[in-house]
C-alpha cells in the first residue's frame, strides 16, 4: 500500500544547500557542496560533490608567488562556501533538482552580478588611487613618459624578439568564491541523477540529448601519465611535462589498464639499473606517475620503447604515446624563445621543425597536447599542416577557459584537433553540455582533464562518459584521488 500512495507523493524538492571547507588530494583547501531535499515530507541529504581546484603554479615558481597563492585560494574556498551556505542555499530553495537548466541559469545569473559587483569595486579603489596620486605628485604625468623610453638602447636583440613573438595574453582573472557555482551545479545533477534512480552519466547523457535515450554509449580512451620529466631537476630536458599512454581502441579498458601497468612495472625495474638513467628519481609527482630527468628529447621516448619490447609489446600497435609539451611555462621572453634544454633556446618556426622531425621519427605519438603558446598562432596553423593528419594536435592551456569558449561561438582556440576542457571554477554542467555540442558541430575532439589540484571525488568521469568525449586524462595510476576515478571508469564499463 505505501508503494502505491508514494507513486502520488510530491517531487523531491531542494529544501538545503550545505557548503563546507575540504581538503583536496595535496592536502590543499577545496569546497564541498551538499544537497539536501525535501524527500516525502523528510529532509534527506542527497549527495555531494568535492570540487578540484585548479593551480597555475608552474612546478618552479618562487617561495613568495607561492604563499600569495596559498592565501587567495584560502579567500576563494572561505568565499565560495559562504555564498553556498547563504545567498545560493535561498536561491535554490524549492526548485526540483532534476531542473537543471533553470538551476545553471540562476547560477550563472549570481556569478554575473557578483562579477559586475567586483569590477565596480575596482574601479572606485583605482579612481581614489590616481586622485591620491594626483595631490601628492605636481608634475604632469606626461613627462614621465620619454624618461621611460630610453631604457631600450637601440640595435639591443630584446627589441628584436618582442616584435616577433607576440606577448602572453592575461591570465583570464579567477572571481574570488567562484567554485561555489561550479560545485553547486555539480552537486544539483548528482542529486538529479540519484533523484531519477539512474547512474550520473546516464543523467548527463540524457541533458546532453534532451532526454532522448542514447543508443549507446563509448567510453573515452585513457590517457594515463607514466613519466614526469622535472623541470627543475639536474638533468637537461624541461620540455616533457607528462610522457602518457593510450592503449588501443581494441582492447576493454580492463585490459588496456592492465596493459599499462606492467609496461609501469617494467619502466621502474628499467630506472633502477645502475647506470641506466642517472637522473632517475624515485619519487611520484602529484600527477600520480614517476619523476625522472632526462637530457634529451629521445631519451624518454626509447626509454619507453625499450620497456615495451621487453615485455613483448611494440608501441605504434600495442600501445600509443601521447605527450604534454606544456610549452607555454618554457617560454623566454627576454629572449623571445622556448628553453626546450638547459640553456638550448628554439624560436616558435624552430619547435614546429622539431615536432615535425619528432613525429617522423617515433611515428607512434599520436597526440601533442600544448605543443606551442596559444599566442603563437600562425605555428599552430604551420604545424597542422604539417602534422595534422598523423596525430592530433590538443590545446590544453592553449584553450582559453570554458567560460570564454562559451561567449566566444567561432570558439576563440589556435587551429587544433581537439580541446582539453575542465571542472573548474564557474563551470556549470549546462556550460560543459553546450561546449561539448559545439566542439562535436566542428569536429573537434573533446577531452575532459583532471586539474592539478585533484578531489577524491570521481564525477569527472561520469561527465566525460555522458557527454561522449572522446579521451579522458586522468593523471598516473597511484595516488589514490587519481586511482578512484579509474576505478570508476572500469565500473562503467562494467555497467555498459
Amino acid at each position: 500500500k505505501a508503494n502505491y500512495f508514494s507513486k502520488y507523493s510530491k517531487a523531491p524538492v531542494i529544501c538545503k544547500l550545505v557548503g563546507r571547507k575540504v581538503l583536496d588530494g595535496v592536502g590543499q583547501p577545496t569546497l564541498e557542496v551538499e544537497i539536501y531535499c525535501t524527500v516525502k515530507n523528510y529532509e534527506k541529504r542527497i549527495g555531494s560533490t568535492v570540487m578540484s581546484c585548479h593551480s597555475q603554479m608552474p612546478e618552479n615558481a618562487l617561495p613568495e608567488t607561492a604563499e600569495a597563492d596559498e592565501k587567495e585560494r584560502n579567500d576563494s574556498v572561505n568565499t565560495a562556501v559562504e555564498w553556498v551556505n547563504e545567498s545560493l542555499n535561498t536561491m535554490l530553495r524549492d526548485l526540483k533538482p532534476t531542473d537543471q537548466c533553470k538551476v545553471d541559469k540562476m547560477l550563472g545569473e549570481y556569478f554575473t552580478k557578483k562579477a559586475e559587483e567586483k569590477k565596480e569595486i575596482q574601479k572606485q579603489e583605482e579612481e581614489e588611487a590616481e586622485a591620491a596620486l594626483a595631490l601628492t605628485s605636481c608634475t604632469p604625468s606626461a613627462t614621465a613618459l620619454p624618461a621611460g623610453k630610453k631604457a631600450a638602447k637601440p640595435g639591443k636583440k630584446v627589441s628584436v624578439a618582442e616584435r616577433t613573438i607576440p606577448p602572453a595574453e592575461p591570465v583570464e582573472s579567477v572571481l574570488c568564491g567562484s567554485l561555489a557555482i561550479g560545485g553547486t551545479s555539480l552537486a544539483i545533477a548528482k542529486a538529479g541523477a540519484t533523484i531519477s534512480r539512474i547512474p550520473l552519466y546516464l543523467h548527463i547523457a540524457l541533458l546532453k540529448r534532451d532526454q532522448d535515450s542514447p543508443k549507446e554509449m563509448t567510453l573515452p580512451l585513457p590517457m594515463v601519465t607514466l613519466l614526469n620529466c622535472e623541470k627543475s631537476s639536474p638533468a637537461k630536458l624541461k620540455l616533457l611535462k607528462e610522457v602518457m599512454l593510450i592503449p588501443p581502441v581494441q582492447l576493454s579498458l580492463q585490459q588496456g589498464i592492465e596493459r599499462i601497468l606492467d609496461i609501469q612495472k617494467e619502466m621502474m625495474r628499467l630506472l633502477e639499473l645502475p647506470g641506466k638513467a642517472p637522473q632517475a628519481l624515485k619519487r611520484m609527482s602529484h600527477l600520480g606517475c614517476l619523476i625522472t630527468g632526462c637530457d634529451n628529447l629521445e631519451q624518454p621516448l626509447l626509454l619507453m620503447q625499450t620497456a615495451c619490447n621487453n615485455i613483448g609489446l611494440e608501441l605504434g600497435r600495442d600501445m600509443y604515446l601521447a605527450i604534454n609539451c606544456a610549452a607555454h611555462e618554457l617560454m623566454d621572453y627576454v629572449k623571445g624563445k622556448y628553453e626546450i634544454l638547459t640553456g638550448t633556446f628554439k624560436s616558435p618556426d624552430e619547435m614546429v621543425d622539431m615536432y615535425t622531425e619528432l613525429i617522423n621519427k617515433f611515428p607512434f605519438i599520436i597526440a601533442l597536447i600544448d605543443p606551442l603558446r596559444k599566442e603563437d598562432r600562425q605555428q599552430w596553423n604551420n604545424i597542422c599542416c604539417a602534422l595534422g593528419s598523423k596525430c592530433y594536435l590538443i590545446a590544453e592551456d592553449a584553450a582559453t577557459y570554458i567560460s570564454k569558449l562559451k561567449i566566444d561561438q567561432n570558439i576563440n582556440i589556435p587551429t587544433c584537433s581537439g580541446v582539453v576542457l575542465k571542472y573548474i571554477n564557474q563551470t556549470k554542467v549546462s556550460d560543459l553540455i553546450e561546449i561539448t555540442g559545439l566542439l562535436d558541430g566542428q569536429r573537434h575532439i573533446t577531452i575532459l582533464g583532471s586539474p592539478d589540484g585533484e578531489s577524491s571525488d570521481d564525477s569527472l568521469v561520469d561527465l566525460a562518459v555522458g557527454l561522449g568525449a572522446r579521451f579522458i586524462k586522468l593523471g598516473g595510476l597511484s595516488r589514490g584521488e587519481r586511482v578512484t576515478k579509474y576505478n570508476r571508469l572500469l565500473a562503467i564499463e562494467e555497467e555498459l
